[in-house]
């Protein structure tokens, strides 16, 4: 047994010695060592000899076991192995993965357009607090209390209150208008963009969030011609392409005259398709020349200043432009939709 187990020791050795690469060593080291191997067998089998030479036997099959495991660590450092090397590690070789950078929501997108091209036309941007009080949300916009228009806004109402006056998730942006125009004076030219909330069915065109952007200019001598060339130049430098624009009469409490605002359909040039329901507009936004009301609200004299107001759904921006069908797809945190912008 003893010579079986010199003989097996010789013979690994001269295996680990002339292995010539590390698989070949891997080969020797499960010969011998491995779960299977020669020398595995032999210590499996101690618990089968009698006691009087397990333990003489035991120990010098140890020590084989242990010069051999010594033999093959030092072959395989000789062979350039290291523990980077092994199966399942970092190969210090092999290319990095890239981190992947996120980008900007494409309502972010549609923002940042927005503002953009009204900042080069002179409108700063306001902003104000998305939980707003009743006097700017409604009354100083000329929709008091009990006033038929309210109902055009599905208010979302707060238990908490400011001077024993209820507060609400702001319907509209409008209020930023009024706040600024309290703390400054006329002439005025800015867009207030930010989020908005009303509490209605959503479908493929409605969101109880959404985000809005409203621009407010007012002056000693602003006409409706103004608001034209304005809100023209702005659809043509966001689409990119010459848009025709028409204004219908409509109503608002805080503009007189207030219209609304339709745009040739950019899908199909104005010819007619399935967005704009074969009539070639798309309806944008509402507008109109500010209230002599409002004016008076926060201490104007409407003698003297006139101005004009407008506000456009973002959402709707963003999927005319990206040609998006459901608003909903913006809040869906789908990343096989937003890695598309």
């Amino acid at each position: 047994m003893e010579n079986n187990l010199k003989t097996l020791k010789n013979t690994a050795e001269k295996g680990i010695k002339q292995a010539k690469n590390l698989k070949d060593l891997d080969g020797v080291f499960r010969l011998y060592l491995g779960r299977k191997g020669e020398l595995t067998g032999i210590l499996r089998s101690l618990k089968d000899m009698p006691s009087k030479e397990r333990s003489a036997f035991g120990k010098e099959a140890n020590e084989v076991r242990q010069v051999l495991q010594e033999a093959f660590d030092s072959r395989q450092k000789e062979l350039g192995w290291s523990n980077e090397t092994q199966e399942g590690s970092i190969d210090v070789t092999a290319p990095g993965q890239k981190i992947q950078a996120g980008h900007l929501h494409p309502i972010t997108q549609t923002r940042r357009k927005v503002e953009e091209i009204f900042g080069s036309m002179g409108f700063v941007v306001a902003d104000g607090p998305e939980v707003e009080d009743e006097w700017h949300n409604f009354d100083a916009l000329n929709i008091p209390a009990g006033h038929p228009a309210r109902d055009l806004w599905d208010t979302f109402w707060l238990k908490a209150e400011i001077n024993k006056k209820p507060l609400l998730l702001r319907t509209h942006t409008s209020p930023v208008q009024i706040r600024y125009m309290q703390e400054h004076k006329p002439p005025i030219r800015i867009i207030a963009p930010g989020r908005t909330f009303r509490y209605e069915a959503t479908d493929a065109g409605h969101e109880i969030n959404f985000y809005q952007v409203e621009g407010l200019m007012i002056d000693e001598n602003i006409s409706v011609a103004n608001f034209k060339a304005v809100i023209q130049e702005f659809f043509k430098r966001f689409f990119e392409k010459d848009v025709t624009i028409r204004l219908r009469p409509s109503y608002f409490p805080f503009t007189e005259p207030s219209f609304e605002v339709d745009i040739s359909c950019v899908l199909c040039e104005g010819k007619g398709c399935s967005s704009c329901e074969h009539t070639g507009w798309f309806e944008m936004l509402g507008a109109g020349m500010v209230h002599p009301k409002v004016l008076k609200a926060v201490g104007y004299n409407p003698k003297n200043l006139r101005g004009f107001a407008f506000g456009m759904g973002m959402d709707r921006l963003a999927m005319m432009k990206y040609k998006i069908p459901d608003v909903r797809m913006f809040f869906a945190s789908d990343l096989k939709f937003l890695k598309q912008f």
